[in-house]
């Protein structure tokens, strides 16, 4: 197994009412079964995080990626498989039918919307992820205020 972390991005969905995109994992899932997370996923052979996150748009959501409006944070952490991983999460918007997602079959349950004052949900297993998805959505609500959106 190599040494060196996972590299993964990460796209903050947000909606033209400043809410954000979170869908919850598959409780078969591997890494945070049964968790609210973001949309994304590892870096293929070769891949730059920007076309990743486009791809994994397109993936688990059928959006297609149309604007960056910023970076929220690069993450650092060890999954529950053991694996380190560094993460780059994007706050992002979208083009498609933001009330229809194509969630990717099998991978994940259900999806929400959600504001700020809203984000206590993200903390339903949050011993599984250490309640990371909560900090990287607050980071991500702290950039929407700051580029004024």
């Amino acid at each position: 197994m190599s040494t060196e972390p996972l590299r993964c991005a990460g796209a903050l969905i947000v909606d033209h009412d400043g809410r954000i995109f979170f869908q919850r994992r598959s409780p078969h899932r591997r890494l945070f079964p049964n968790c609210w997370d973001i949309v994304g996923g590892h870096l293929e052979p070769g891949e730059e995080v920007e076309e990743a996150l486009g791809r994994e748009v397109t993936e688990e959501t059928g959006w297609i990626l149309s604007q960056v409006l910023g970076q929220v944070g690069t993450y650092d952490y060890v999954g529950d498989d053991g694996q380190a991983r560094i993460e780059y999460d994007f706050l992002v918007r979208v083009d498609g039918d933001l009330a229809h997602p194509k969630l990717e079959a099998g991978k994940h349950t259900e999806y929400r919307w959600l504001a700020e004052h809203e984000l206590s949900v993200l903390d339903e297993h949050r011993d599984v992820n250490d309640g990371l998805i909560r900090r990287i959505a607050e980071e991500g609500f702290a950039v929407l205020r700051s580029i004024g959106l």
